[in-house]
């Protein structure tokens, strides 16, 4: 060092100085910084635990922790809990005003420390799962492009057909145990979204881990993109998918049965593969086509239908009689209302030893095209058929409620304002309690607030949505909308699924959900107005909705983990992922 420096006192060249300066085979190292760290350990900070959000617990590290994992020093001195760290960040999110920014401020938190963002959802569920979730999902999706930082799931387009298996191989876990995948061209009630649709399995896979227990490194968000019918989209510069127009036919299906074979000699057989977001002539034939040879759920027409049921079930309650006493009148017949209409012709059928068929016939639905009919079958797209009864024609949904007179009304259309007081009104006049159910999601999308049911019902509504709304003060009396949301059932549903190690969903297993649900409900609760039990119990109804499903699967022979656990209950409950730090050697 001593030369080095005195030959560049005397205003000799760097480039003159004397190779044997300088490590071999690397440039010159004028100043000596690698012969003074030549024989020294290096600190492995690239692929410590502080790095990786699995394991990282920021400040929470002890100093017995620091100085195994070389974090001394790179951290300040002080060791906060995991309860302070979660009091910290809570303070945190509280101070942004659009939940769009709290949405990016979690997902940043899951990149960086994944328990402490499973400790933050489940200990304030409530508060945050219109955050990472329905109703702010779907503007984080619209937007998807613009506040993308780093893939969260995985990216499967028309480029990779041929090679999907590859693809799939690529993903670092390989006990995979949920699969939510969408192909993005009807995410929530807004379109096309194409590629930008990945927020959806993002969300969906989170609320499995947070509400169901499912471990993260069990599940796989994928998306597929066979590109987009969005204008705007397409000619988005920041768009971060397949700029193109949607495939559709035989390169669409053959893309898509190659994912499904792919997926089954990737992960096995016992891996649940969730569809969500299809549009409605691909949601019903995939669900068709793959229900008897992989394990597949269809959340927007199976999970919406067994959520529904629960809360009609709930209901019945407050309005009395039994489920074949009413009347239902939905509008929206796509895969969410023939569905939930579906489903609840199979209880009142099984509660009532009735023939399906004749079940259906306390149920009416209304299309754009007004209510579904016999004159209208030859037009009628194939799910909507068996919904087409001996009636008049009937262009309008109010004029439906005026002629019907139903007792519930569910409205699944997607369209926002559509329930109005009009409506309303006739439904409050010759019911005494009206249950009416506004599904649609996001919140602008509701045919109705709970505001509007409650105040033009003069207070007699029973009221759910899909996504959350205040409680309401009418008249001094205070209303607690209920939320008809798909979280209370796919995550137990998944969880119940997966831990009796099931190889295919029967409809039976839906309908033992619904009924698990619906017996969460407290008389407390009911005084409330409520047909739903409230969020905060997630976990407790999580684990019974879990422990139904899988009695059920194991009646039905369909369970392959043997022996069937004395108390499923329990069993279920010790199933769930725990986001508390662990300590490290």
């Amino acid at each position: 060092m001593e030369s080095t420096m005195k030959e560049l006192g005397d205003s000799a060249s760097v480039l003159d100085l004397d190779p044997k300066t300088a490590v071999g085979g690397g440039v010159e190292d004028v100043y000596g910084e690698d012969f003074a760290t030549e024989d020294q350990l290096i600190t492995p900070w690239t692929v410590s635990v502080a790095r990786d959000p699995r394991h990282n617990k920021g400040l929470a590290f002890t100093e017995k922790e620091r100085d195994a994992h070389y974090l001394s020093g790179l951290l300040p001195p002080v060791v906060l809990s995991q309860q302070l760290q979660e009091k910290k960040l809570m303070n945190s999110i509280r101070q942004y005003q659009l939940p769009i920014q709290k949405y990016m401020a979690m997902m940043e938190l899951e990149e960086r420390n994944e328990r402490l963002f499973y400790k933050l959802l489940i200990d304030n569920v409530e508060e945050l799962l219109p955050v990472v979730y329905t109703p702010t999902v779907g503007e984080a999706c619209q937007k998807y492009g613009s506040i993308f930082r780093r893939p969260q799931g995985l990216y499967i387009s028309l480029k990779e057909k041929g090679r999907v298996l590859d693809v799939l191989k690529n993903w670092p876990e390989r006990s995979i145990q949920v699969i939510v995948v969408t192909d993005g061209e009807r995410i929530l009630g807004l379109g096309d979204l194409g590629c930008q649709g990945m927020g959806i399995p993002v969300g969906k896979l989170s609320l499995y881990t947070a509400l169901g227990g499912i471990r993260p490194s069990a599940c796989l968000p994928i998306t597929i993109d066979v590109g987009t019918n969005n204008e705007k989209l397409l000619n988005d510069e920041f768009y971060i998918g397949l700029k193109q127009r949607r495939a559709t036919g035989q390169e669409y299906s053959e893309l898509l049965h190659e994912f499904m074979s792919a997926v089954k000699q990737c992960y096995g057989e016992k891996v649940l593969i969730q569809f969500e977001d299809f549009a409605n002539h691909n949601a019903f034939e995939l669900l068709a086509k793959y229900r008897t040879s992989h394990l597949v759920f269809n959340d927007d027409i199976q999970g919406t239908a067994s959520v529904v049921l629960a809360g009609v079930v709930s209901a019945l309650k407050i309005l009395g009689g039994s489920l074949a006493d009413h009347k239902f009148l939905f509008l929206g017949a796509g895969e969410a209302g023939t569905g939930i209409a579906e489903l609840i012709a199979l209880e009142m059928s099984k509660r009532t030893n009735t023939p399906l068929e004749e079940c259906r016939k306390r149920i009416y639905l209304v299309d754009s095209k007004g209510l579904i009919v016999k004159s209208r079958l030859e037009s009628l797209q194939h799910f909507k058929q068996p919904w087409a009864h001996e009636h008049e024609s009937v262009k309008t949904l109010l004029e439906a409620v005026n002629t019907l007179k139903p007792t519930v009304l569910i409205g699944a259309s997607g369209m926002g304002k559509t329930f109005t007081k009009e409506v309303i009104e006739a439904m409050s006049s010759f019911n005494e309690k009206p249950l009416i159910m506004a599904l649609s999601n996001p919140t602008s999308q509701a045919e109705c607030t709970a505001e509007e049911a409650y105040t033009w019902s003069k207070g007699k509504a029973i009221f759910a949505s899909g996504s959350p709304f205040d409680p309401v003060e009418y008249e001094g009396k205070v209303f607690v909308p209920g939320q008809g949301n798909n979280a209370y059932i796919f995550p137990g549903f998944g969880l119940g699924v997966v831990m009796s190690g099931a190889i295919r969903v029967h409809d039976d297993m839906l309908l033992a959900a619904s009924e698990a649900l619906a017996e969460q409900v407290t008389d407390a609760e009911y005084e409330k107005g409520l047909i739903y039990p409230p969020f905060s119990k997630i976990r407790k109804i999580s684990a019974e909705i879990a422990a139904k499903v899988a009695a059920k699967a194991y009646e039905l022979g369909l369970a392959s983990r043997i022996p069937r656990p004395a108390s499923l209950v329990k069993y279920a409950e010790s199933c769930m992922y725990s986001p508390v730090y662990r300590n490290y050697r």
